[in-house]
């Protein structure tokens, strides 16, 4: 009697549960992205990046933009090759929506140069992260690893107790002419010039360049070889990253790709692609 009791107790019991848990107050539907844990709230996704698609990267450099990089495309006599040397070649991808590139090689009497592009969209996959936030930190790891050096900062010479106007002196007519041309020869403005145009140089990072970005410049080779110079442009605008890298090797052994020359030609081609995104 105490079993045939306690069975029909458990019913109610379960009965009761059941009531609980399909009863509705009003009618409200859980929301359908709702997540283990939200207590049956959303949670807002990060934005988007600006940018869903990539540009054609070899119709994106223009053919007066390959005439200055790779001076020799106009050397190749025959119409078929220099045509095909102006097409370039797309690297090898697997989703063009995420990931482009495209390079050139060209030899002339002078030097062999190498081009290559590449763009890159970021995407987060985090919803707390956006996709500009995710390019940021790409981008920011892609500035370590080139390790530029610091900016030089240079500082006025301190005048020492001789160059004071009071210090008292005893120095002949000779003794000043001989003085005079000695500072006059060390502390030269060609000089000052030179040092000043080779800080400029250095890698570093640049401004006015989509929404940051940096310029790195490597010289290799030493002795009797011709030396070989890579200058790289990276820029991020939004959630998409921009490499350039430009390569020289003269022909000639002993012979050093000029630096200013190559950057101004990889800035002005960086400019040229960071306006093709605005």
């Amino acid at each position: 009697m105490q079993r045939k009791a306690y069975v029909p107790g458990v019913a109610a019991l379960l009965a009761a549960l059941l009531a609980g848990c399909t009863g509705t107050s009003g009618g409200g539907d859980t929301a359908a992205d709702a997540k283990p844990g939200d207590a049956g709230t959303t949670t807002a996704a990060a934005q988007p990046g600006r940018y869903l698609t990539l540009p054609e990267p070899c119709t994106a450099v223009g053919q007066d933009a390959l005439d200055s990089l790779l001076p020799g495309i106009k050397e190749i006599a025959d119409k078929d090759q220099r045509e095909q040397a102006y097409a370039g070649e797309s690297t090898l991808t697997y989703n063009t929506d995420r990931k482009v590139g495209c390079r050139w090689k060209v030899e002339s009497t002078d030097a062999i140069d190498h081009l290559f592009v590449d763009f890159e969209r970021v995407v987060s996959y985090d919803n707390s992260v956006s996709d500009d936030s995710q390019a940021t930190d790409l981008f920011a790891t892609k500035v370590v690893d080139a390790d530029l050096p610091e900016p030089v900062v240079s500082t006025p010479a301190t005048p020492t107790a001789t160059d004071s106007p009071s210090s008292p002196s005893a120095t002949t007519p000779t003794d000043a002419a001989s003085a005079s041309a000695s500072t006059s020869t060390s502390a030269s403005p060609d000089a000052g010039t030179d040092a000043e145009s080779a800080a400029a140089l250095q890698p570093r990072l640049l401004d006015g360049l989509g929404d940051e970005a940096f310029l790195d410049d490597a010289l290799s080779g030493a002795g009797s070889t011709a030396q070989q110079r890579t200058v790289t442009v990276a820029f991020r605008t939004s959630n998409v990253i921009v490499t350039i890298e430009y390569v020289e090797q003269p022909t000639t052994s002993g012979t050093v790709p000029d630096s200013k020359e190559m950057q101004d030609r990889a800035q002005k081609l960086a400019s040229r692609l960071a306006g093709a995104f605005n």
